[in-house]
């Protein structure tokens, strides 16, 4: 009794320990915020109905009819490969993909159910390895979205704020769910190459639950030390995290209602939003924003010292829309010119102004002009300049002071002036 007394003072101490990141954490951290723009892709079986990926919730589905969508999910049409260059080309330097949503369903074949891509679909295959491969040969790193919130899992117990029409009996075993939950993890982690890291969402819908994110991270991180963590829980960041994210909104902003409350942390940030106004398919969303405004959400991310991760909703054949391959082909024309602007860039040194936002790098500083009618802009503060040109023909442009003539041909969407620091 006495050793088991002086032995666990230490494992508490060890246990609460603050979490260090490692080097290779670190530099995980450091290639993130250079990358500045990614792909995000919420697939999964709700695509089949074309209602988004709510729809088990929204539809007030249950858990038994909710399971005959797999045997109708055959995605003939995906191509990894496809998928992976239409990101490489819009400028994207990462993808982050649906593992598992809040139905549950895992888009893999993971060993700790069948409720699962490869033994309930006909297509039968694991698109998560298919599209890790190809990550690895075009140079693209992978995150995987996962959600802590299940609809499906009978000891996701007591329910949450969502998924209350499923059906399922009464009961449950919250900590078998989380030992399950860590199983996953541990399969993501471990059969799939090394990856960028995992995207939490879901804690929201119990966010009174002992969800045992110490552990679950631990876990992460002893498993993969450079892979980073983060969780949409719109809170500021818990001990463990490695990036933040801002859901549909800018660092700071508040537009969204679940953005209300959130505290800004220290780490690398990310905004994620949409194409259209879903995250899953759905067929009948034709609200898409141009290409011109995604360019210019590009930037304000940037401008905002922050990441933006764009989401296609596959379709349930396999295929991304049309509508989504276009836009994103406009994006890479103008990053494959202006790219310099946005990749290894931190935010600028002037807040977002009406005509648009200012990145910088070591000694130079990129002005983004979106729309203004005057010919000059100012730029109050902006210290001794050197030179200024237009980044996409080299044109040199006249500065005086704070004053900053503007060409008179532009970008209708963002035109980048280069500045250079005396």
């Amino acid at each position: 009794m006495l050793k088991l007394l002086l032995v666990l003072p230490v494992v508490v101490c060890a246990l609460a320990a603050p979490y260090q990141p490692t080097p290779e954490n670190l530099k995980s951290r450091e290639w993130f915020e250079n990358a500045r723009f990614g792909l995000f892709i919420h697939w999964g079986v709700y695509s089949v109905l074309g209602k988004g990926e709510w729809v088990m919730n929204n539809d007030k589905m249950t858990a038994a009819d909710y399971e005959k969508l797999p045997g109708r999910f055959n995605p003939v049409e995906f191509n990894a490969r496809e998928w992976v260059s239409m990101a490489k080309e819009a400028g994207m330097r990462y993808i982050t993909i649906t593992s598992k949503h809040h139905d549950g369903f895992a888009m893999w074949g993971t060993k700790q159910s069948d409720w699962d891509i490869v033994d309930r679909t006909p297509y039968g295959q694991d698109v998560l390895k298919m599209l890790a491969r190809e990550c690895r040969r075009q140079g693209i790193k992978l995150f995987f979205y996962y959600s802590q919130l299940d609809w499906h899992h009978p000891d996701y117990f007591p329910l949450g704020r969502t998924g209350q029409s499923s059906g399922r009996p009464p009961g449950g075993d919250w900590d078998r769910y989380l030992d399950y939950m860590d199983n996953q993890l541990r399969e993501l982690l471990t059969q799939y190459g090394p990856i960028g890291g995992i995207w939490f969402d879901g804690m929201w819908d119990k966010p009174d639950a002992d969800w045992r994110i110490e552990e679950t991270y631990a876990l992460i991180h002893s498993l993969q030390p450079g892979a980073m963590v983060g969780s949409n829980h719109h809170k500021k960041p818990f001990p463990g995290e490695d990036f933040q994210m801002i859901e549909r909104d800018l660092p700071g902003g508040r537009t969204a209602s679940f953005n209300t409350g959130y505290e800004l942390g220290e780490l690398p940030l990310e905004t994620c939003d949409t194409m259209n106004g879903a995250w899953g398919y759905n067929s009948s969303d034709k609200n898409f924003k141009t290409p011109g405004q995604l360019i210019q959400y590009l930037a304000k991310a940037a401008g905002n010292n922050a990441n933006l991760l764009l989401n296609v909703g596959p379709m349930p054949d396999g295929k991304i829309q049309p509508e989504f391959v276009e836009r994103l082909r406009a994006v890479g024309r103008w990053t494959r010119r202006n790219g310099e602007s946005i990749y290894g860039t931190r935010g600028g040194p002037l807040k977002p102004q009406p005509w648009g936002v200012t990145t910088q790098k070591r000694g130079k500083i990129y002005v983004h002009v979106f729309a203004t009618s005057d010919d000059s802009i100012t730029l109050p503060g902006i210290g001794p300049i050197a030179g200024a040109k237009v980044l996409t023909s080299g044109a040199h442009l006249q500065m005086d002071g704070e004053t900053l003539r503007l060409p008179k041909e532009r970008d209708p969407a963002d035109t980048v002036i280069v500045l250079t620091r005396k």
